[in-house]
């Protein structure tokens, strides 16, 4: 169940907020608990169990690290989840690898063949993050314990930001979950970015899904270059409103249950360099990372050559949280290697450049990835860049493929909006625009967008989610 389908929309959703706020402060957090087990257990059914082995053992870690046996709770607490996410997401991926190596070596693949193909859970890389940030925290004393059952599933199934993020550490909405600040502004606030992370997702996102997907289901080798950075400008423009806009449902859906959760994007693709664009994007991956990984190893406080192995190490392992496949791995390694670069020196050289060359040299680098990103093979990467930069006026030229997708006045609109919203133009619009001050707008424009978004979601079937494959 994705928050722009249908069923969530009018059945789930409008269900769970009457039986939520109709219910009694003590019982609101239960009701929670209770409604995000349904929803997970809706799409995943006995894979629920995952998720609940991991709540049950971090919340006696937890006690455990408490009551002295610090190492003892950490452990625990690592070894389960890294144990579960290490089994259901790169059990495949290990024997796919092994098959390859012995084949090498003359051996015969196929006697590995029997090998059932696991099942990776939905959110599994967020919930896992999410429920070692509490154990790490209780075992550095910066968070106490919580000692109530019901109050830390909640905290770890919680719906809005279980399956997609932002990963919300358990610090930041430890007094939140005893005293929600449930209110109508709030609540008001949460429609409003809960409509826009909509809009951003079934009005932006899947226009360009369409014309992405389509493009890399071709043969690669018949791609003309116009029509390769069609297909990657697309999945560029895709990604961020696909993943930005769930981001936005999730921090909104959270403020209308009384939670104040921390920002996951900021308009990454304005940044003037690599570094600036991992402090933009994903925000909540990329500061757990941080402070659970690249500080751990030493951060920068050593010398200059560990800082770069440190940094390869993060975005090795932040390629491969993001998938079992090699081409994620390549993908974590090449903003490695561009963060090392400006760390070495090229930094100097952008801050003293052009801006528009500051932005050009980001985007660029950034599309280049992304192509690692999409792309199913490495092979298939290595022709699509290929054809991008080596020009070719191939079989399927872009005129036939515009053609074929009707490539019209709304695609034209929506490429217009999808580049400015790319952009902090929303916050000048919110400021002047919708302003309380000029009665009668403010709600007619979310009125407005809430049901332009509601006619695709009821007329568009094509409605895909890139980050649930993580």
């Amino acid at each position: 169940m994705i928050f722009s389908s249908e069923i969530f929309l009018f059945l789930f959703l409008p269900i769970f907020l009457a039986f939520y706020y109709l219910s009694p402060k003590k019982v609101k957090t239960f009701v929670l608990l209770i409604a995000s087990l349904l929803f997970y257990t809706w799409g995943e059914e006995v894979l629920v169990v995952v998720m609940l082995t991991s709540t049950v053992v971090d919340f006696f870690s937890g006690i455990i690290i408490e009551r002295g046996y610090r190492k003892v709770g950490l452990g625990l607490s690592l070894l389960t989840n890294l144990s579960l996410l290490g089994f259901f997401k790169y059990f495949n991926f290990t024997f796919e690898n092994f098959n390859s190596f012995i084949s090498v070596f003359g051996y015969d693949p196929m006697v590995l063949e029997g090998v059932p193909e696991i099942i990776l859970p939905i959110g599994i890389s967020f919930y896992t993050f999410q429920t070692l940030s509490y154990t790490i925290d209780v075992y550095r004393g910066q968070v106490k314990a919580n000692r109530n059952f019901i109050q830390f599933a909640s905290y770890v199934t919680m719906f809005p930001q279980l399956v997609a993020g932002p990963i919300v550490r358990y610090a930041d909405i430890a007094s939140q979950l005893a005293n929600k600040d449930i209110s109508v502004k709030n609540f008001t606030i949460g429609i409003e970015r809960f409509i826009v992370g909509l809009a951003k997702k079934v009005l932006i996102a899947n226009t360009f899904a369409t014309i992405a997907d389509g493009i890399f289901a071709e043969n690669l080798n018949d791609l003309s270059t116009p029509m390769a950075w069609l297909g990657i400008l697309a999945y560029t423009f895709q990604i961020y409103f696909d993943f930005s806009g769930y981001s936005d449902m999730a921090i909104g859906l959270g403020r209308m249950l009384g939670f104040d959760f921390l920002e996951n994007f900021n308009y990454p693709y304005i940044a003037k360099s690599i570094r600036e664009f991992w402090r933009r994007w994903h925000i909540s991956l990329s500061t757990w990372f941080r402070d659970y990984v690249y500080i751990s190893l030493g951060g920068n406080r050593r010398s200059p050559i560990r800082t770069y192995v440190n940094l390869f190490i993060v975005f090795f392992v932040t390629g491969l949280w993001h998938g079992a496949s090699w081409n994620f791995v390549i993908w974590g390694l090449f903003h490695g290697v561009l963060l090392v670069l400006e760390r070495f020196g090229f930094d100097k050289v952008l801050n003293k450049s052009w801006k528009p060359f500051q932005h050009f040299y980001t985007l660029l680098a950034v599309i280049v990835g992304w192509v690692l990103f999409r792309a199913e093979t490495l092979g298939d990467a290595t022709t699509y860049l290929a054809k991008m930069f080596w020009y070719t006026s191939g079989d399927i030229t872009l005129n036939s493929y515009l053609s074929f997708l009707h490539f019209d006045a709304r695609t034209v609109v929506f490429i217009i909006m999808a580049t400015l919203f790319s952009t902090p133009v929303y916050r000048y619009i919110d400021r002047l625009v919708l302003s309380p001050k000029i009665v009668g707008v403010r709600p007619l424009f979310y009125a407005v967008l809430l049901l332009l978004s509601i006619v695709y979601v009821g007329s568009e079937s094509y409605n895909p989610f890139i980050y649930f494959r993580f």
